[in-house]
C-alpha cells in the first residue's frame, strides 16, 4: 500500500495530464468531420456508360469511444484525489519542541496551515525594531519604555557686547563696534526614551519561531508518511453518468 507523501507527490501530474487529455478529445469533438464517415459506389445506367471508383471515408472519432477515453482517465485522478482527500482525515502528528508535546494529534491539513503561517510569524518578528547599541539602556517602570542614560548638554545665549576700537577725543567720538557672544545660560539634561526591544529579546523570539516550524515540518513529514487505504471511487462515477 503506497503512503500519503507518495500520493501527494503524483497527484499533480495526474491532474495536469488528466486535464490535458480531456481538453484534447473536447477539442477533437469539435471538429465534425472526425466524425463523420461516407461510402459511396457509382453504377452507369449501361455498360459503356463512364465508371467512377468508389468514394470511402472511414470515421476517425466516435463519441463513445471519447467519453470511455476521458471517463477512465478521470476515474484514475477521481481514485488518486479521494485517496489523498480520505487519509488526509486520518493523517495527524504531534508537534514536538524541546522535547515536548506542544500540539496534540494535529491534522495533516492545519500542519500545512501552521507551516504556511509561521512564515509570516517570522517576518513579523525580523522586523522588529531593537534599541540603538550606542546607548545603554534600561526599563523605566514609571515611563513603562526603556529609558537611556542620562546625559548633560549646555545652553547658551547669544549677548550683545560692545568692543571700543578707539577712544573719543575733541575732534572724533570713539569708534565701537557691536559683536554677539554665547553666553552660558544653563544646562539641559536628556534621557531618551523607547518603545523598542533589546536585539538579544529578538533574536530569542526569532529563535523560538524557528524551532516552531522546524517542529511543525517535522509533524507534517510524520503524517505525510502514513500508509494510506486507496480508494475506488471513480467507477462508480463514470458507470451513473455514461453508464460504462
Amino acid at each position: 500500500m503506497p503512503k500519503l507523501n507518495q500520493i501527494i507527490a503524483i497527484t499533480p501530474g495526474k491532474k495536469s495530464a488528466a486535464q490535458k487529455a480531456i481538453t484534447e478529445v473536447h477539442h477533437k469533438l469539435q471538429k465534425e468531420t472526425l466524425l463523420d464517415g461516407i461510402s459511396r459506389t457509382y453504377k452507369p445506367k449501361d455498360d459503356e456508360g463512364e465508371q467512377f471508383p468508389a468514394e470511402k471515408k472511414q470515421v476517425q472519432l466516435k463519441v463513445k469511444d471519447a467519453v470511455r477515453s476521458v471517463a477512465a482517465d478521470l476515474t484514475e485522478l477521481f481514485d488518486l484525489v479521494a485517496t489523498q482527500d480520505y487519509a488526509n482525515c486520518l493523517a495527524k502528528a504531534n508537534v514536538v519542541v524541546d522535547g515536548k508535546m506542544m500540539l496534540k494529534d494535529v491534522p495533516v491539513t492545519h500542519l500545512l496551515f501552521l507551516e504556511k503561517q509561521l512564515v509570516d510569524i517570522h517576518t513579523f518578528v525580523e522586523k522588529l525594531p531593537t534599541l540603538d547599541p550606542a546607548e545603554h539602556w534600561e526599563y523605566n517602570q514609571q515611563a513603562d519604555a526603556y529609558a537611556s542614560d542620562p546625559y548633560q548638554t549646555t545652553k547658551t545665549k547669544k549677548v550683545l557686547k560692545n568692543h571700543v576700537k578707539a577712544e573719543a577725543t575733541k575732534e572724533h567720538p570713539a569708534q565701537v563696534e557691536t559683536y554677539t557672544e554665547d553666553v552660558l545660560v544653563g544646562y539641559w539634561t536628556t534621557i531618551k526614551f523607547s518603545g523598542a526591544i533589546p536585539a538579544k529579546e529578538k533574536n530569542e523570539l526569532l529563535e523560538r519561531v524557528k524551532k516552531l516550524q522546524e517542529a511543525v515540518k517535522f509533524a507534517r513529514e510524520e503524517a505525510n508518511s502514513m500508509t494510506v487505504e486507496q480508494q475506488k471511487e471513480g467507477g462508480s462515477v463514470f458507470k451513473y453518468l455514461f453508464d460504462i
